[in-house]
């Protein structure tokens, strides 16, 4: 029994040994465990001091254009003539992106403003109606500056056109654009003049040949709004980012097969989706920052500034069908005050700190 429990300590002696070892080389900062075995001295104590952390929440996030990424198609079947622009061109609003082959809406406006001068000539040959010669005049008027401002616009998509493929100067380009500007103003005072006289009391209804006149010019409007649906423009100032669209291709209108992706990549913003559980502790104004593995080791600081109204499945992280187990996440954004080389698609992860 004595060796026996002898042997039993000794056992338990090198046990004990052989733990203090493995803590000698996990937690003894470099100390070497034969230091103190056999010298009486007694082992040092492990460092407890505090992590400070400095986030309260994390969650995955994805780099997006403030405008977002705006996907734009066709609204008419037809066939590509000309793509105008190409990736990473700057464009303003309203510039002309794409030209669908247009001889068929051409030639159905050039009938439709014939079909209307024709009505003018038949009206003016007979007297105005009693009553009605301020609002014919209006109604002159208003057509006359339609028609202005249609030649403007085309006018300055001329110009841009010219300036981003043959080099025109920005000169001709803003007298373009004056011209435009004034047209609107001068279409915008007609339509008021024409508003005030046809309000007046105890105007008369058109004749007949006044009727057929504002029906031919009503097919000019539809003829022109056909007309221009064969020029694809940009709804915003931005950037170009994608172009899928080829000359000769046919295009339909798919909100799934886009022409054009643009935004407005020099302002970004971060998307991320909070879990659930951490919604109580993220609120706008709330410092957050974000990191990516394309850029290891830096941090880029923003802060939040719009808390989504409802929770929602997860978009960024989901894989395959959505299980009862699940949990929601609330979609969170958050602004920067220097985006850095931050781009557009990019993964990152975010985090939110913790308020002071």
């Amino acid at each position: 029994m004595g060796a026996g429990s002898g042997g039993g300590a000794a056992s338990k002696m090198l046990v004990v040994l052989a733990a203090a070892g493995a803590i000698g080389v996990a937690g003894l900062g470099g100390y070497a465990l034969s230091n103190f075995i056999g010298q009486g001295k007694p082992l040092p104590q492990a460092a407890s001091a505090p992590v400070q952390v400095q986030w309260v929440a994390s969650a995955p996030g994805r780099v997006e254009a403030k405008s977002g990424e705006i996907r734009i198609g066709a609204a008419v079947l037809g066939r590509i003539m000309r793509v105008t622009v190409g990736v990473n061109d700057r464009v303003e609003a309203r510039e002309v992106l794409v030209r669908l082959e247009d001889d068929e809406a051409r030639a159905r406006l050039s009938a439709a403003e014939a079909e209307a001068g024709a009505r003018l000539r038949e009206r003016d040959a007979q007297p105005a109606s009693a009553g009605r010669e301020d609002v014919r005049k209006a109604e002159d008027a208003v057509y006359l500056a339609e028609r202005a401002v249609t030649g403007a616009r085309y006018e300055l998509d001329a110009a841009l056109l010219t300036r981003r493929t043959n080099g025109g100067n920005d000169r001709m380009v803003a007298d373009a654009r004056k011209r435009l500007s004034d047209a609107r103003e001068r279409l915008q005072r007609e339509q008021v003049s024409f508003a005030t006289a046809q309000s007046r009391s105890n105007v008369p209804a058109p004749s007949r040949l006044e009727a057929a006149l504002i029906a031919a010019r009503a097919e000019v409007s539809l003829a022109q709004i056909l007309f221009d649906r064969t020029r694809i423009r940009a709804p915003i100032d931005g950037t170009v980012l994608q172009v899928m669209g080829k000359t000769g291709e046919t295009v339909a209108p798919s909100p799934e097969q886009p022409i054009i992706v643009m935004g407005d990549p020099a302002t970004i913003i971060v998307k991320a989706e909070i879990d659930e559980r951490d919604i109580a502790k993220i609120k706008i104004g709330q410092r957050a920052f974000v990191r990516s593995t394309a850029f290891p080791g830096r941090d880029f600081e923003g802060k939040v500034t719009t808390l989504a109204p409802a929770l929602g499945p997860p978009r960024m992280s989901q894989r395959g069908p959505r299980r009862p187990t699940d949990v929601e996440v609330l979609e969170v954004t958050i602004e920067f005050e220097n985006k850095g080389p931050l781009m557009p698609g990019l993964r990152v992860d975010t985090f939110f700190r913790r308020e002071s």
